[in-house]
């Protein structure tokens, strides 16, 4: 076979899409270069036919070479749990060959049981480069309750013993959790807000957790609603323009410091040095400015805030850790339980702050003794910096209680979700995250999507992939905690890009994006581990399954018990582009009008976002920007016939878009009452929209040249809440 013969075969094995069907139906054939650069960045050696004859051996006989595959992930209801054995065939062979398999784990379960080989009746015989082996067949009869446990499997055959051990997952035969009411029919609402936007008058120029609580409490209680979904609380940063992006956070474990609301944290109100700075007339004029300004500096309130929380955390240090007060237990007990984990991101970010301070933010560019968490050179550091790494795990400590906390309160108001969060697709090359567990992403290589109407030339996300083969190796250990750790604290959480579940389109780096392709995942138990760690945590699942998304994926992810995402824009009948009728839309999902990467309703209707792309010179000719506004005029023309059918325009406006010149509260209420009639089981409802902003909060394929991820609400909350508007929503479903 040719050598470009023998890298197609190899990356068939390793799950690397040969071809693929782009967006406007074509079929893109993948570059050998992107084949050869992404096998080379998975580590398998390409260099000559032999080395790649040599590798695709290597695979195909690994599962041969021992015992048990690392983890088998099944679901109850499943006809039949069955694992397969490996047992090398002059062992097997022996007529006193026996087998003991013991099955340990949740609620101190210890089973074991032994059988002779021969119990366990035919087998298959593979015969490999290294010798015979057996295929044994063992059947799982046990009743195993949801969870994780260890199978280890011993092997006595003469004088040999053969050892093995495997993860064994069992995940609910249901599917995700739902709440019995949104089950039992009752279709909710809530509002989605981006917390950094948020302005009022007690935080310090951006939004915070304080406000969040507020917001739960106002929507949850005066408005009816059942849920406020917001954007990614991971952590990042903080520093313009790289740093502030909540879809590429430096850890999808931990929370971001600048939610904290510093003057709700106990230990600065008690702090002498912390009253100080909080009433000092530089610090409040310098929130003045933060709050005056109509974008967020992160930079500088990030600094403000870590001022007052250094001076809280000392009077936390000196009056309740050193003295072991039940505040500073509960502090202990909380680092004991999230682990090294936690030891690792605070030291991830201590040695963060000392480096950053002489101009070096990308770990790979500190000293190379710190580019792995376990050397001496960073155990040297973590004994001679500990109360830095200790602050930072303060920081964590704070944010969760207050994020549990709010989500407590909302099961007191009676909201039927609470928190919807939102859960980024992966984590930065230069965070926590991967500096800790580098094993787990592809390095060499980043995520993205190939080209489509909305990115002509395809997008590349900057995010190193997790590596589908040590996910399996690794028992899904870092998957499974990923998701533990979100799902912890809310009541529904989105997915962003679900078909990552599925594939991920993967570039080389220093290849254009029209250069990559997709790569398969193990989604079913993907999608098994995320359905057990849903009902453990009570937590609702939304699959963002925007794009080219096709019906087996969505079909899966139902299948599961996860919403589908739904956007007024996207839901047409494509041969005539009119605007889906309310009950085309399907029960398990969600609706709403837009999200964060497209225009708002008021920015849709004055084209607003068309305009934008071409002050920034997005648009490849002026023919294609005439076209997008001529396109957008129809589409306001169908959009007011389709509230039209449903008797839902408001008083003085016709289908006719003339006698619309601008988005109005009206208009934008009709909209969400439309979306209200569907039958999916969420109903989500942007502030944005109400408030009639006309920007978006990000352009995709833009760092700089737009303000992403920066743009404050008009209103603070205090006048916000008063206004009329929102009271129209509250029997917006379920009158």
């Amino acid at each position: 076979m040719s050598s470009e013969g023998l890298i197609d075969t190899l990356s068939e094995l390793c799950g690397i899409f040969p071809e693929y069907h782009d967006i406007w139906g074509n079929l893109v054939k993948v570059p050998h270069e992107t084949k050869l650069s992404l096998l080379q960045a998975l580590g398998y050696r390409v260099e000559t036919p032999s080395c790649i004859e040599d590798e695709i051996r290597e695979i195909r006989e690994k599962g041969l070479t021992r015992m048990l595959e690392p983890v088998k992930v099944f679901q109850n209801g499943d006809n039949r749990k069955e694992i397969s054995i490996f047992v090398p065939s002059r062992s097997s062979s022996e007529p006193d060959a026996s087998l003991k398999v013991g099955i340990t784990g949740e609620d101190s379960l210890d089973l074991t049981t032994t059988v002779f080989l021969t119990e366990l009746g035919d087998f298959r015989t593979h015969t490999f480069r290294k010798g015979e082996v057996r295929e044994y067949i063992f059947p799982l009869t046990m009743d195993l309750k949801e969870g994780y446990y260890s199978l280890n499997a011993d092997l006595t055959s003469g004088t040999e013993r053969l050892h093995g051990v495997m993860r064994l997952i069992i995940a609910p035969g249901g599917g995700c959790f739902m709440p019995d009411t949104i089950k039992g029919g009752r279709r909710v609402w809530g509002l989605s807000v981006n917390l950094y936007a948020v302005r009022s008058g007690r935080n310090h120029g951006v939004g915070d957790l304080a406000d969040l609580d507020f917001l739960v409490r106002w929507v949850g209680g005066e408005l009816g609603g059942d849920f406020v979904a917001v954007n990614p609380l991971h952590s990042i940063p903080n520093s313009a323009p790289y740093g502030i992006s909540p879809y590429y956070p430096l850890s999808r474990l931990f929370h971001n410091p600048l939610y904290i609301d510093i003057d709700g944290v106990e230990d600065v109100l008690k702090s002498e040095q912390a009253v100080k700075i909080l009433e000092g007339r530089r610090f409040r004029e310098e929130v003045r400015r933060l709050k005056e300004e109509d974008l967020v500096d992160y930079d500088r309130a990030y600094r403000l805030k870590l001022r007052v929380l250094e001076a809280g955390f000392r009077y936390f240090l000196d009056n309740h850790y050193m003295k072991g007060s039940e505040r500073g237990k509960a502090f202990s007990q909380y680092v004991a339980e999230e682990g090294g984990v936690l030891k690792a991101h605070s030291t991830f970010m201590a040695l963060y702050d000392h480096f950053s301070r002489a101009g070096v933010f990308h770990w790979r560019d500190w000293p190379a003794a710190y580019h792995l968490p376990d050397t001496d050179e960073v155990r040297a550091f973590q004994e001679s910096h500990g109360k830095r790494i200790l602050f930072h795990m303060y920081l964590q400590w704070l944010l969760h209680g207050r994020v549990a906390a709010i989500q407590e309160m909302s099961e007191d108001l009676g909201m039927t979700i609470g928190l919807y969060c939102d859960f980024a697709l992966g984590s930065a090359d230069s965070g926590s995250d991967v500096w800790a567990d580098r094993g787990s992403f592809v390095r060499g290589v980043e995520v993205g999507a190939p080209p489509d109407d909305f990115s002509l030339r395809g997008q590349n996300w900057g995010l190193p992939p997790l590596n589908p083969e040590r996910m399996r190796e690794d028992g899904y250990e870092f998957f499974v905690r990923l998701f533990r750790k979100n799902l912890s604290l809310c009541g529904a959480m989105r997915i962003d890009h679900a078909l990552g579940l599925f594939r991920l389109f993967w570039i080389p780096q220093g290849m254009e994006p029209q250069k990559g392709t997709y790569v398969k995942y193990p989604h079913e138990e993907l999608l098994r581990i995320i359905a057990l760690e849903s009902v453990k945590n009570r937590t609702l699942i939304i699959a963002e399954d925007l794009g080219t998304v096709g019906d087996e994926v969505r079909d899966a992810l139902r299948m599961y018990g996860m919403l589908s995402f739904r956007l007024l824009y996207f839901e047409r009948d494509y041969n005539a582009y009119e605007f889906l009728a309310p009950e085309a839309y399907p029960e398990m999902a969600i609706a709403s009008a837009t999200t964060h990467d497209l225009p708002t309703l008021a920015g849709f209707w004055a084209g607003r976002d068309i305009e934008v792309k071409r002050e920034l010179q997005r648009y490849p000719d002026d023919e294609t920007y005439r076209r997008e506004l001529l396109e957008r005029g129809y589409d306001r023309w169908r959009l007011l016939r389709a509230l039209g059918n449903r008797g839902l325009l408001p008083d003085g406006i016709s289908v006719d878009p003339g006698t619309v010149k601008e988005m109005n509260e009206d208009l934008v209420i009709a909209i969400y009452r439309y979306l209200g009639m569907t039958p999916a089981r969420l109903l989500v409802i942007n502030l944005d929209d109400i408030l009639l902003t006309p920007d978006q909060q990000n352009l995709p394929g833009t760092i700089d040249e737009y303000p992403n991820w920066r743009r404050k609400i008009p209103l603070n909350l205090e006048e916000l809440s008063k206004k009329d508007v929102f009271r129209r929503l509250k029997k917006i479903r379920n009158p």
